[in-house]
């Protein structure tokens, strides 16, 4: 389901950037996925181990760059969100129904994005993490909550602050619809970086959706794996998931977003059922854990 996601993203972001029709990048996207995910997971890893680090650190500089250039800006920007998200107009409506709808839709979209920025609580970066070779499992998980660090308290606040001190919040495109997603992202590093900003988003966007794209392949194969408890037919998933990535990258974005939420909604909600069935456990391992951290890190101060 991510691939959808994904795939639509850079369609939009190719055509708004240098025009070329999602048709065109549907293609691309599903060619070059395939020659990757045929690889197996040391292809994907050695793609992802590349492309990841390289975008990670041009966007954070461009990000800075943006936000020092409108650093003026960046108080009434901070007052922005603070006020948009605890907005007292929604509790002075009087009417339960309105409260009830906005507060809804703030938990509906905010668990939604959240999802599809770090994957916390719908189980599928587990199993990219049990393919890892490592001496304990506490290790491995405390590797994996760095990059839900990374990912959400980093990078998305760097995005958060590029637009909150830019301006552009709220402006429309030519036909008077306000600027979302990808345009507004887009308009917000133009401010300071000019034409670049939208070649900067539009790279971004490919490299770090391309690499979810072929990340999150693993995870559905696995699970096809064990479902057909074999990996002879793991070709045929391969082959199939590739093709669902033109789907995505040609439909319209508010068919492809509400699709992949409702999926990803199937996903959480039994494993996060689960989490807490065995919380207690988990927690037992963590506990048992901790002596062996403070042994390593009385180490490294000696």
């Amino acid at each position: 389901i991510g691939n959808l996601t994904q795939a639509n993203s850079i369609s939009e972001s190719v055509n708004l950037a240098f025009g070329v029709p999602v048709w065109i990048t549907g293609v691309v996207i599903t060619a070059l996925a395939l020659a990757i995910i045929l690889g197996g997971i040391n292809s994907i890893s050695n793609v992802s181990s590349v492309v990841v680090p390289f975008m990670a650190i041009l966007y954070m500089i461009c990000g800075f760059a943006v936000i020092l250039g409108n650093i003026r800006n960046l108080p009434s920007g901070m007052q922005l969100i603070f006020s948009m998200a605890f907005n007292p107009k929604a509790a002075g409506g009087g009417v339960l129904g309105t409260i009830t709808v906005t507060v809804m839709n703030s938990m509906r979209y905010g668990v939604a994005r959240g999802v599809f920025s770090n994957e916390a609580g719908l189980g599928s970066a587990a199993i990219t993490a049990a393919a890892a070779t490592t001496d304990n499992h506490v290790h491995q998980g405390y590797i994996n909550m760095t990059g839900t660090f990374f990912d959400t308290i980093v990078v998305c606040s760097v995005t958060g602050l590029v637009i909150a001190s830019s301006g552009v919040l709220g402006s429309t495109d030519a036909s008077g619809i306000p600027l979302q997603g990808v345009q507004l992202t887009t308009a917000a590093f133009s401010t300071v970086l000019g034409p670049a900003g939208k070649y900067v988003i539009s790279t971004g966007i490919i490299l770090f959706a391309f690499s979810t794209i072929i990340g999150w392949e693993y995870h559905g194969e696995k699970a096809f794996e064990y479902l057909t408890g074999s990996r002879r037919f793991n070709w045929v998933y391969r082959v199939i998931y590739s093709l669902v990535s033109y789907i995505g990258a040609t439909q319209a974005l508010n068919i492809v977003w509400s699709f992949s939420d409702i999926m990803n909604a199937l996903m959480a909600v039994p494993n996060l059922i689960c989490m807490l069935i065995l919380s207690g456990e988990a927690a037992q391992d963590v506990i048992a854990y901790q002596p062996k951290i403070k042994a390593e890190r009385g180490q490294r101060l000696q």
